[in-house]
């Protein structure tokens, strides 16, 4: 994380800023440089309405430019694969989508945020990728370590690369004192033993999106992978960059978006690779109170 002199510049709504040097930067080389990149990682604030929207149109930019192209969901485990395929494929609708693609336990917050994008890729014949691992792994990594989970029930991912003193840094600060430690005790600092349960965890999806935009790299006749995933396992180069640097994959792009009018170039400096300013965003709604009305399961014997 930049820790330099404070620089503070001005960032207008609907532009793109350089943050290593605070420049606003044309959209058209931003994107057209993404383009051609193996990854595009778009980073998100789960609830914000805004930023699917600015994903949105960026998927949209990219398809243009590089239709050899595949959208990574944070949200759907590998397992959920064949749904995806066939929600492309034009196989149900949307009721029956959410329903097998567990939307409401998997990840829960309102689908509104994301059908825009799952409609895109399906009206665009744009294949969907599961990008998370078996939820249980990630629980159990960070409470007993990779080296104890057998290697059948690995879910295809292999060990992450070790976390640097600046990802647990990173981590530290981003959880905050009071959230940082397990059953054994709370962490005082980054580099306290009591925090290394959390970074395992964190550390398992990171390598999860890793390993998933890898395989489908080498398995799908795609060039480029566009992950939507959130944030905090994108800045700074830590997280899934790294872990995708890790596996040989190093043409990767970091794009966030910004809700501030300015922007101090000494903290925001090598988050990512350009930040966009969004229109003001709406609050997020209070949506899980109301996953009581979930779509049910077709009756059987019904058309999807």
């Amino acid at each position: 994380m930049a820790t330099s002199e404070a620089k503070v510049v001005p960032h207008p709504r609907g532009t793109w800023l350089d943050p290593a040097t605070g420049s606003l930067v044309d959209q058209r080389p931003v994107l057209q440089k993404a383009a051609f990149r193996r990854a595009v990682l778009l980073g998100e604030t789960h609830d914000v309405a805004e930023i699917h929207r600015w994903q949105l149109h960026v998927i949209a930019f990219l398809n243009v430019l590089n239709p050899a192209m595949a959208v990574g969901f944070e949200m759907f485990p590998r397992r959920l694969q064949p749904v995806l395929d066939a929600w492309v494929d034009g196989e149900m609708d949307t009721d029956s989508f959410l329903v097998r693609s567990e939307w409401y336990d998997v990840w829960g917050f309102d689908p509104a945020l994301y059908l825009p994008i799952f409609h895109f890729c399906r009206q665009q014949k744009v294949p969907m990728l599961a990008l998370n691992c078996y939820r249980p792994l990630v629980t159990r990594v960070g409470k007993e370590g990779w080296d104890a989970i057998p290697e059948s029930e690995r879910d295809g991912l292999t060990p992450s690369a070790p976390a640097t003193s600046a990802h647990r840094q990173y981590l530290f600060n981003l959880v905050g004192r009071g959230r940082a430690g397990g059953p054994g005790g709370m962490a005082e600092s980054a580099d306290d033993p009591a925090f290394d349960r959390f970074v395992r965890a964190q550390q398992t999806w990171d390598r999860a999106f890793a390993c998933n935009i890898a395989r489908a790299l080498a398995e799908r006749p795609v060039s480029l992978v566009v992950g939507i995933i959130g944030r905090g396992h994108l800045e700074y180069g830590h997280g899934t960059p790294y872990q995708l640097r890790d596996l040989g994959i190093n043409d990767v792009s970091v794009l966030l978006p910004g809700e501030s009018d300015t922007q101090d170039v000494g903290t925001v400096g090598g988050i990512a690779d350009a930040i966009f300013r969004l229109d003001r965003p709406e609050p997020p709604n209070s949506w899980r109170a109301k996953r009581q009305t979930a779509p049910q399961p077709p009756a059987e014997g019904s058309q999807s």
